[in-house]
C-alpha cells in the first residue's frame, strides 16, 4: 500500500469498538498465564541453560488510532515473568499489538527495562490463526534500540516473532533474538517459548464502553439517589 497523497484527513466512519475490529489479534485479548515455558538465554563459557518460567500477560483494547487516513486497532499489553516458585521479576515488558485492517499488517512494540525497545513487522489475514513478524538491527520501519551497555555487550541484531492461535481460550509463541555476545565468536539465538491459557476476559475499550453506557437507560436509584 502506497502513501496516499492526502495524508492529513482521517477515515470518517471509524468503528469504536476495538474488541470487533482486531483480526487476527482477536483472540489475544485478555488474561492469560502460562506456567510451561522455556527460556534459553546467554550464558559465559558454557552451554545454555534451559529455564523454566511462569507467565502472566494483561493484553487490554485501546481506541482506535488514526494516522490520517491510517486506522489501527490494537491491545495494551504487560508481561510480567518470573521463576517458579519465586517472586523476583525475570522478565518484564509492555508495549501495544497492533492491526491495520486496510493492510493487513500486524505490529508489536516491544519495551523492556533493560534499556531496549523493538518494533517488528508482518502480515497477515483478518482470519490468520498464526503470523510471524520480524524486526532487525538499523531499519527505519521495523527497528530494534539498545542503549550503550546492551549495544556493545550483548548487541540484538534481529528479533523474529511467531504466534499460533490455539482455541479462543489459548494461543502460543515463539521467540527468537539474534545476539551478538562480546567476546564469543558466533551469533547466539536467545529463544522463548510459551503456551498461554485464558484466565480472564477483556474490558471493552475506553470509547466503545463509553457508548454502551450512553445506549443504555440509567436505573431510577441512578439518576435520583433519594427513591
Amino acid at each position: 500500500m502506497s502513501t496516499p497523497k492526502d495524508i492529513f484527513t482521517e477515515t470518517s466512519s471509524i468503528d469504536v469498538d476495538t474488541l470487533r475490529n482486531l483480526g487476527p489479534l482477536t483472540n489475544m485479548a485478555g488474561l492469560w498465564e502460562g506456567s510451561r515455558a522455556l527460556d534459553i538465554p546467554p550464558r559465559p563459557l558454557t552451554a545454555p541453560e534451559r529455564q523454566e518460567f511462569v507467565e502472566r500477560t494483561e493484553m487490554q483494547p485501546i481506541d482506535p488510532q488514526s494516522n490520517g487516513p491510517q486506522l489501527l486497532y490494537g491491545l495494551r499489553y504487560h508481561t510480567h515473568i518470573v521463576k517458579p516458585g519465586e517472586v523476583e521479576t525475570y522478565h518484564d515488558q509492555v508495549g501495544y499489538w497492533l492491526w491495520e485492517p486496510a493492510t493487513g499488517r500486524v505490529i508489536q512494540t516491544i519495551a523492556i527495562p533493560r534499556g531496549q525497545t523493538i518494533l517488528s513487522l508482518g502480515r497477515a489475514q483478518g482470519d490468520a490463526t498464526t503470523f510471524e513478524l520480524t524486526a532487525r538491527l538499523g531499519e527505519n520501519t521495523n527497528g530494534i534500540c539498545s542503549q550503550p551497555f546492551l549495544d556493545e555487550a550483548f548487541r540484538t541484531v534481529a528479533f523474529r516473532i511467531q504466534v499460533t492461535i490455539l482455541s479462543r481460550d489459548s494461543w502460543s509463541y515463539e521467540e527468537d533474538a539474534t545476539l551478538i555476545v562480546s567476546g564469543q565468536p558466533e551469533p547466539f539465538h536467545h529463544t522463548d517459548r510459551a503456551v498461554l491459557t485464558r484466565v480472564g476476559e477483556p474490558r471493552p475499550n475506553p470509547l466503545a464502553l463509553s457508548k454502551d453506557r450512553v445506549a443504555r437507560p440509567i436505573p431510577k436509584y441512578r439518576q435520583n439517589p433519594s427513591l
